[in-house]
């Protein structure tokens, strides 16, 4: 690595745009997430794999204010956001997805996006009606722009769900599973346009269980297990991570 190189690399470490610092959670006696540290600089493209009940979503709950952790904070642009709700987050710049579609039915895709560019990103007017405008060109959508929500079909939920995300401005996306469900050619549908979200400069952080996605996009990759993480790095580096391997597939053989 080039002296200029690390300079970057330790300036994007010491000024993070988003970072979680050993956060916990826990509902009741149950403990989900323990001493998570997560550091995202500004422009990357983050994926987290893990096996179901990893605390993945969980730790996406906590980073974007739909759940307040029991322990440790949680920094957005050198702030610490860690008592602010979930819409005060959004107006900053953190918008999420979820696994599972949540469009209003009965409006239309257009104006599911005029709801999140008001509300999520006090647009009004026609800067309100240009970015609808421009998530919907991004995620393909202009054809079924006035078409109810409660219409589409999987790969158009998804898109309507990351379309949404994009109409409140974000600086930093956190992508929930956004390709299950979905065929590999749907799927790779979705990854053309996150690597374009990702060309424009916005900060990617996408939990994936579709691999072969997330490694299209994805320049460092974060394991997750019983809720710590257990590996960070080169994603090819990770996924040979022997406590890796072990979390997908059991106690390997002696």
């Amino acid at each position: 690595m080039t002296d200029p190189l690390r300079r970057e690399v330790a300036a994007a470490e010491s000024s993070p745009i988003l970072a979680a610092r050993g956060v916990g959670k826990r509902f009741g006696a149950l403990t989900v997430l323990e001493g998570v540290d997560l550091v995202v600089p500004r422009g990357q493209a983050i994926g987290i794999v893990g096996p179901n009940g990893a605390g993945k979503t969980t730790l996406f709950n906590v980073l974007s204010g739909a759940y307040r952790p029991n322990g440790g904070s949680v920094h957005f642009e050198g702030r610490d956001v860690t008592s602010l709700h979930a819409a005060e987050r959004c107006r900053l710049g953190i918008a999420r997805s979820h696994q599972v579609p949540r469009p209003f039915g009965g409006m239309t895709v257009f104006e599911n996006l005029h709801v999140a560019a008001e509300v999520g990103a006090n647009r009004k007017g026609k800067a309100a009606d240009d970015i609808c405008l421009d998530a919907l060109a991004l995620c393909r959508m202009l054809p079924v722009a006035n078409r109810r929500a409660n219409t589409l079909g999987l790969l158009d939920r998804k898109r309507l769900e990351m379309a949404r995300a994009l109409a409140t401005d974000p600086k930093v996306l956190l992508l929930d599973e956004i390709g299950g469900g979905l065929t590999d050619g749907e799927t790779h549908e979705l990854v053309d346009i996150i690597r374009e979200v990702l060309d424009r400069g916005v900060t990617i952080v996408w939990i994936e269980h579709i691999v072969h996605a997330l490694l299209r996009v994805v320049s460092r990759l974060v394991c997750m297990d019983a809720g710590r993480i257990i590996a960070d790095g080169e994603p090819a580096t990770v996924m040979r991570d022997s406590a890796v391997i072990e979390a997908y597939l059991g106690s390997m053989p002696e």
